[in-house]
């Protein structure tokens, strides 16, 4: 049985955390890490003190300290199982619960003359890594305050009779393992908060190349939707004078005129076709002369279509279930015309193309019996110019494929088949081609 709730994340403290979650995630997570070191370690030396050099220590204020703390963790670790991020005042918020806590343990054995007053440093060096500049200063002058107030304002320890005469002696003690607690904490918590930084560079160099990746997007999308609407208003034309040219008795009564008139126009629906595909590529996802139909009607009517258009074979496996009605947009059958196309040219006896239902989305999958991808291209997926076929232009296709699936919402992944060959999986949500009455108001 999965565990849950907060006993999970006390369980899975020391854990690292995950790394898609948020930096601020993250460090909410080193913060209630911090948090239970601190318990352990306030316990630990509540009891040396007591133990090794029977100092008589105000135990009820002292353990108060640590049970908030538990406390504290607990409803951490319910808030970090549902929240995804925090922001600024909240992280400084929870510095200042801990510099209160300290504050608050301080007090209670001795005040600035306890050497356990240098751990206010390590909240000072967090707060600087993990906070704005304008919080990281306020929780250094709120550390400095807490500081300068237990100067003058404490509880004195109460010593026992071998350490009154020297009292700076176990001030020395206890000056070296604070030391050595700072020391190893900063290492571990600095080491971990610069992984996280790191980590959150990573992310937004992602960020980066895919805003590249658009910017490349857009500037085809650009060329390709202004050629596409250029090209639209002489197509017209075209149908027009060609429409009028049917009429004419001259041409109704000559069978060979006819005939070539009927492929001129089917080319011209083609062209049609192919402007409004380019016009999905640059972004519109819904192109020139949408339609309604079902999920099987569009899958079979582009099996008919590249039935004739390849010399192999073109296998449909048919899994959709229950159909559906969507917008059989043109553009929509040129990704997907794309995606059988490379699989073609590389198996032209065989190409696999299954069409399943799982859910909301409908999964299109197309697999080959060709080389498969060769090795990195599977990591490259979706960037510009990602090709092996070693032509100027190559890997636009694919690249295109990605990001207008990724448009519509989907997902494209690709891996190479265990027989051998490729496969390329669309993940389309239903959503995203449902038909509504908007979509030809």
């Amino acid at each position: 049985m999965e565990a849950r709730g907060p006993l999970f994340g006390l369980m899975r403290f020391m854990a690292p955390p995950s790394p898609t979650r948020s930096e601020s995630w993250r460090n909410v997570y080193l913060l209630m890490q911090l948090r239970w070191i601190a318990v352990i370690g306030q316990l630990l030396t509540i009891v040396a003190a007591a133990q090794f050099f029977a100092v008589r220590l105000p135990l009820g204020p002292l353990l108060l300290a640590p049970l908030f703390l538990i406390v504290l963790n607990f409803t951490v670790a319910g808030v970090l199982h549902r929240r995804q991020d925090f922001p600024q005042p909240e992280l400084f918020s929870a510095l200042l619960i801990d510099v209160g806590v300290l504050t608050w343990q301080l007090y209670h054995s001795g005040g600035a003359t306890n050497p356990f007053t240098f751990l206010f440093l390590l909240q000072i060096v967090i707060g600087a890594m993990i906070l704005e500049k304008r919080w990281a200063w306020a929780v250094a002058g709120v550390a400095s305050l807490a500081v300068f107030t237990l100067t003058f304002a404490y509880i004195p320890l109460q010593l026992p009779a071998k350490h009154l005469g020297n009292p700076f002696g176990l001030y020395l003690v206890g000056s070296l393992f604070c030391f050595v607690i700072t020391a190893g904490l900063l290492v571990f918590f600095v080491i971990r908060l610069d992984h996280n930084r790191r980590q959150s560079d990573t992310e937004l160099a992602v960020l980066r190349q895919q805003a590249t990746e658009e910017d490349h997007i857009i500037r085809m999308g650009l060329l390709a939707s202004g050629a596409a609407h250029e090209l639209g208003t002489p197509l017209s034309l075209l149908s027009v004078v060609l429409g009028d040219w049917a009429r004419l008795p001259r041409i109704a009564e000559d069978p060979e005129l006819l005939e070539d008139l009927a492929a001129m126009r089917t080319e011209l629906a083609r062209c049609k076709t192919i402007v409004s595909g380019i016009l999905m590529s640059a972004g519109e996802m819904r192109g020139v002369n949408p339609a309604v139909t079902t999920v099987r009607d569009f899958f079979e009517e582009l099996l008919g279509e590249w039935d004739t258009r390849m010399e192999g074979e073109l296998r449909f496996i048919d899994r959709i279930g229950e159909d559906v009605a969507i917008v059989a947009d043109p553009g929509l059958r040129q990704v997907i015309g794309n995606v059988i196309d490379n699989a073609q040219e590389v198996s032209p006896s065989l190409v696999v193309l299954e069409v399943e239902r799982e859910g909301e989305e409908i999964i299109i999958t197309v697999t080959d019996r060709g080389p498969g991808f060769a090795p990195g291209m599977i990591e490259r997926l979706g960037t510009p110019y990602s090709s092996t076929k070693g032509r100027p232009g190559g890997g636009l296709g694919l690249f295109l494929v990605v990001n207008v699936v990724r448009k519509l919402g989907g997902r494209v992944e690709v891996a190479n088949a265990d027989g051998g060959g490729a496969r390329v999986r669309l993940s389309l949500p239903l959503a995203a081609l449902a038909y509504t009455k908007d979509d030809f108001a």
